[in-house]
Formats: C-alpha cells, structure tokens, sequence
C-alpha cells in the first residue's frame, strides 16, 4: 500500500511478506517453437502499442533464427486490479521513462493496447486461444496451463527464464536491506541470476485485534506460515521466503496486540 493508502486506512496495518513469486510473459505464436527472448525496450514498446509486428527489430535482434512474421501483436492484460499487474507495470514503470510518464505503476491502470481478461486464468485462457498474442501471469498460471513464457533481459544484461532460483535471486539484494515495513520492491532487482519481474507478495494485517481469540489462532497461524507453511511454497510455484526476511517477520508479529 501507498503512504496515502495507509493514510486513509480505518486501522493501523502491517505488510507481512508470504512467499516469492515471478510474473512472466507468455505467447501464442504460430509456427514458432523456441523459447522467445524479450528486451525490456520489447516489453514496454508491446503494451505502449509502439511495437506492432513480431518480426519488430527490437523483438527479432533479440531471436536470431525465430522464424517471426509480420503478424499484429495482440496484446493481453487485466481487466481487473491486481498485484500480478502492479508487478508488472513496477517493472514497465522502472524501465522505459516513456512507460512512466504515460501509464505508471498501480494495480489498475489505463491500458494504451490490448485486450482485458479477468484474473490470471483469463489472460492465460486468451492468450491460449487466440493466435499472435502475448499476456502477463504468475509464473504458477503459465507451467499449469503449459502455456510457454520468455526469458526477460534482466539489468545485468542477461536473459533469464522465471524459475524459484531466479526469483529468489532477485529478493537477495532487498532481504539483506528490508525495510522495517517490508514495502520494498525487487522488480529490476540487480544481479546476473535475478529475474526482473520478481515480487514478494503479502498479507495486510491489523496491528491491534479486538477478538483475542482471533487474534491468537492469526498469530499461531502466521508462525506456522513462516516455519512449516514454507515447505509447501515451491510445489505451489513460489520461492520460500530469505531466512533474514522471516527473522524480521516473527519480530514483528511480536507486535500484534489482541
């Protein structure tokens, strides 16, 4: 949440970290079977509508061989707020001045291209049904539904594929520096592994509860979260969360009063 977010909140909140996951993008391109390789000057030109073709130069420089046509790029986003898409657009935003002053960061913003599908199942279901398209989803949604994702240029340079490696290395910069809050973002994060369209994500939680029975059986559960709960990330598709950030977590659930 934004300062102004929290400003107008009706109660005190703490951001919680849960788990870390990537957002990729995923493709239907006939007669194109490789393993797609997108600049971040490919990606923010797609959604600003100034990349038209998928034999662009900025997409074929970067797929020597691909056989790319000059078919329209039909581009899929959210129809309904998100985190996937304030990700996303976190991403855009640090990458192309031009993405920054004409769209911006948020969970909902005003698309200059494209086509909106509710949630990741409906940008995953478009993008699988219709041919020369390219959309946004967790990377859970695209290994599910077996859809195929590029690698993204990270700032190092290096095109890297979404994986739980690669996403855990992006979060290495930001848990050795977090915020008290946990309000950092590891979008574009620095590193040759990391992959650059990387989040944590979180649970919003009241710092006072009025139900102490409640509030004990939250507690115990945010507790198993980060101890147990965190073996059942990977096979969820999410990256377990950097020991540093859990430490910093149980020191503030301390905090919770009920």
């Amino acid at each position: 949440m934004t300062d102004e977010q929290l400003s107008k909140a009706r109660t005190a909140l703490f951001h919680l970290p849960t788990v870390l996951g990537g957002v990729v993008p995923i493709y239907n391109v006939p007669g194109v079977a490789a393993e797609l390789k997108f600049t971040a000057k490919a990606l923010s030109g797609i959604y600003l509508g100034t990349i038209r073709k998928w034999n662009d130069p900025e997409i074929a420089g970067a797929n020597p061989g691909v056989p790319l046509t000059a078919n329209d790029i039909v581009v899929v986003h959210r129809s309904d707020g998100s985190g996937t898409t304030y990700c996303w657009t976190d991403y855009l935003s640090k990458v192309s001045s031009a993405w920054r002053a004409q769209v911006g960061r948020s969970t909902s913003v005003n698309w200059p291209a494209g086509l909106g599908a509710k949630g990741n199942e409906g940008v995953s279901g478009l993008v699988k049904q219709t041919p020369n398209s390219i959309g946004y989803v967790e990377l859970i949604y695209a290994t599910s539904n077996k859809i195929p994702y590029g690698t993204v240029q990270n700032s190092s340079g290096n095109f890297v594929k979404a994986s739980l490696e690669t996403v855990t290395a992006a979060a290495a910069g930001a848990a050795k520096n977090m915020p008290a809050d946990f309000r950092v973002s590891i979008t574009n994060a620095p590193g040759k592994n990391a992959y650059p369209i990387s989040t944590f994500t979180w649970l919003l939680l009241p710092q006072q509860i009025a139900d102490a029975t409640k509030g004990r059986i939250l507690v115990d559960f945010l507790k198993w979260m980060l101890a147990d709960g965190q073996r059942y990330a990977a096979g969820l598709g999410y990256a377990p969360l950097p020991p540093e950030v859990i430490k910093m977590e149980l020191e503030t659930i301390g905090r919770i009063r009920y």
